[in-house]
């Protein structure tokens, strides 16, 4: 059992095995993807895969996770989520690796940029009016999906994706405004964990872990003047 002590001094809380239909769900950006020289920030290939670097980030999360009973493996469409949850599953022998539309690089929410810092409004603008439809569609599918205790006993599942997306799981697991997605970058193979149970709001036990990760190959999905 693994627990923690609430405020108050009353027993540990546990978190798993002592509910019925509870999900611990792992979130992971994908590793750091082979940009091409040159590449301006934001404008990534879509179909780039992962870069040496990145593919060692996505074997050493697998690394982390070896022994850990994932129940199954989900990822995105595009090759750099793809190649991420391959190398993960490597460590995890016999567990089901499935794609997924609804965790894929979209912009989660469209939010209305009155007010926010200029930076985050020219992110905003560079979406298009289908995308701005789409990506909180499918944002709203994911969580239909993965932000819930299941109802058919506990499960683990392991959801590699984007830094867009694992925004917007944190902010609805806080409850915070819509628009707190913005501000949250993602370590590359960071992880973070939140626990789904059949009463309670969720629970937050982890955010951008990369304890996995030499300090070599850490916040390399951040920008430059946000690394410590």
């Amino acid at each position: 059992m693994i627990g923690r002590r609430a405020a108050g001094g009353t027993p540990p809380i546990a978190y798993q095995g002592d509910d019925v239909g509870t999900r611990l769900l792992y979130l992971a950006r994908h590793g750091e993807q082979d940009r091409p020289p040159g590449t301006p920030p934001g404008l990534d290939p879509p179909e780039t895969g992962l870069s040496d670097r990145g593919r060692r980030q996505a074997t050493l999360l697998g690394e982390r996770l070896r022994g850990v009973p994932v129940d199954a493996v989900h990822h995105g469409p595009l090759r750099r989520a793809v190649e991420t949850a391959e190398l993960v599953a490597a460590s995890l022998p016999g567990i089901g690796v499935y794609a997924a539309e609804e965790v894929g690089d979209h912009l989660p929410h469209d939010t209305d940029p009155t007010g926010l810092p200029p930076a985050y409004a020219r992110l905003l603008a560079g979406f298009s009016p289908a995308e701005r439809a789409d990506g909180p569609r499918l944002a709203a599918a994911a969580v239909r999906r993965f932000a819930t205790a299941p109802d058919d006993g506990d499960r683990r599942d392991l959801v590699v994706t984007h830094t867009f997306l694992i925004a917007w799981f944190v902010r609805h697991a806080l409850d915070a405004p819509e628009r707190r997605w913005l501000g949250f970058n993602a370590h590359h193979c960071g992880l973070t964990v939140i626990r789904y149970g059949p009463g309670g709001p969720p629970t937050l036990l982890a955010v951008n872990d990369v304890a996995h990760l030499p300090p070599e190959l850490r916040a390399t999905g951040l920008p430059e003047d946000y690394r410590f």
